[in-house]
């Protein structure tokens, strides 16, 4: 009888044992693994790897912050509402079960503010933008206080860099976001620590290079306005734009956007087609732009339709339907054209500026003049040549409206920008402001803006200055938040802010 006794006693004692067996952060090898797939998009592999370092040790808490990875490029890259009902509320599941690792890892409270950073960015993408500022706060909340405990923890200067960086040049129209949550953020102090840890040779910051090869060039090209550098960047640390899908993303996304459509193509094109990756239309989105901005109106209206067709969340619809009716309308299909537009008053969100400026366009009831939205497509796509070719010749008094004049000054002088032909292009520009800086269209705006950014590289920065105020001074305009956000980007650049 006292030797049963004695078994069962120390049955309990080896169960209890277990059951308060001390939780871990370890990076194992399977664990790094999985890091690797996930931040190539391969969510599949990535949680296989993430099942496989939960057996070797189920008290790890590094495949519970992984898990986290999965679901924020899942739901961020497809916005599917479905999705959001299953994965949304984990994110607050993970944090708890974070919270019972050991406060003296420096992992403690970096994974959480990652998590919190993650939940955040999703819900601005569901339009939950007080739970994105809260999520927000906390998360840069918990970087401080990680900085403070571990500051010689490197990858800390990642998230706290970034945030610094976006809370120091947040536009009129979301600084009461910084204001009620206390937060104070500056461009160059954020810049200073990316880059610290960029070009880092610590442990640490090798390993989480993938995200960091992902958020340094966007804030390069958008915040500092360093767009060559930022797609030198790619070239020059060799990012594998083939196999990682994440990184081609970025790269695709800031081609286009650097009129380098030709080059956007290329990375869709070669991409790795195999079905380890994510399934997403960000392809046929970014596609169907970079074909409609060489007037490729026919393969555009394939690759519009097909991202529309199986995309479930709201972001850029609008915008790739205004494209997709532009495409008609370029066709001389005004019946189809007209479908279409029709479908912009219904469906998708206005959280993006793009989204809000296909809108207004649509309830307008006009539509462009066919010779300008030609140059501007092209020019939008890098086909400058091309697009200075249509516009040869023509004057101001080719044009009959206000607005058409407006566009052609500013067009003109965009295209004397490219052309590196600065002053013909300053004159443009000042002529586009002095005829739409009381209007509602964004071209006086945007045209006080590239002033600014003429003189900043010439390095005559109070000049540069007064132009990026006189942006900021423009009220009511399309683009109104994107646009401020870029010129007190300008603003602290010049001020070393």
């Amino acid at each position: 009888m006292k030797k049963h006794l004695f078994l069962f006693s120390l049955l309990v004692i080896l169960a209890k044992a277990d059951c308060f067996a001390e939780k871990v952060f370890d990076f194992t090898p399977a664990c790094v693994q999985a890091y690797q797939e996930l931040t190539k998009l391969k969510i599949k592999s990535g949680l296989s790897d993430i099942a496989l370092a939960k057996q070797q040790n189920p008290d790890n808490l590094i495949p519970v912050y992984l898990e986290s990875y999965a679901d924020f490029y899942t739901l961020f890259m497809n916005e599917d509402p479905r999705d959001l009902e299953q994965l949304y509320s984990k994110f607050n599941e993970r944090i708890g079960q974070l919270q019972e690792g050991p406060k003296s890892s420096p992992f403690y409270l970096y994974c959480q503010s990652m998590v919190k950073l993650q939940k955040a960015g999703v819900a601005i993408k569901f339009g939950k933008f007080w739970d994105a500022g809260w999520d927000f706060r906390k998360c840069f909340q918990l970087i401080k206080e990680n900085r403070k405990a571990f500051p010689d923890f490197k990858p800390n200067d990642l998230i706290y860099g970034a945030a610094q960086a976006a809370i120091g040049t947040l536009p009129k129209g979301y600084q009461w976001i910084a204001g009620i949550f206390g937060m104070k953020g500056s461009l160059t102090e954020g810049m200073r620590n990316i880059r610290s840890f960029v070009n880092s040779n610590d442990g640490w910051a090798k390993m989480f290079f993938p995200e960091a090869a992902f958020m340094y060039p966007y804030l390069l090209f958008y915040l500092e306005n360093k767009k060559e550098e930022a797609l030198s960047f790619i070239e020059q640390r060799k990012l594998d734009l083939v196999n990682n899908h994440l990184h081609a993303f970025m790269a695709t996304n800031l081609a286009i956007n650097k009129q380098q459509s030709a080059y956007a193509r290329e990375i869709i094109q070669n991409r790795n087609r195999s079905t380890d990756y994510i399934n997403t239309g960000v392809w046929e989105f970014e596609m169907g732009f970079a074909k409609i901005y060489h007037l490729e109106t026919q393969e555009a209206i394939i690759h519009l339709q097909n991202f529309l067709d199986g995309f479930k969340g709201k972001f850029y619809v609008r915008d790739a339907l205004q494209k997709l009716s532009w495409c008609y309308y370029l066709q001389g299909n005004q019946v189809k054209a007209e479908e279409i537009r029709k479908q912009i008053l219904k469906r998708g969100s206005t959280d993006a500026e793009a989204d809000k400026q296909a809108l207004r366009d649509a309830r307008s009831g006009t539509w462009p003049n066919l010779l300008l939205l030609k140059a501007r497509l092209l020019c939008d796509g890098g086909y400058i040549n091309e697009a200075a070719g249509l516009l040869q010749g023509k004057t101001e008094d080719a044009f009959t409206t206000t607005e058409e004049k407006l566009e052609f000054a500013y067009r003109v002088a965009r295209i004397y920008d490219d052309l590196s032909r600065e002053d013909d292009a300053i004159r443009n520009y000042l002529i586009a402001i002095r005829i739409g800086e009381k209007r509602r269209e964004y071209f006086a705006a945007r045209a006080a803006w590239q002033i600014g950014q003429i003189y900043e590289k010439r390095g005559q920065k109070q000049m540069a200055i007064t132009y990026y105020q006189k942006c900021l001074d423009m009220d009511d305009h399309e683009f109104k938040n994107s646009l401020d956000q870029r010129a007190k980007s300008g603003i602290a650049r010049c001020k070393g802010e």
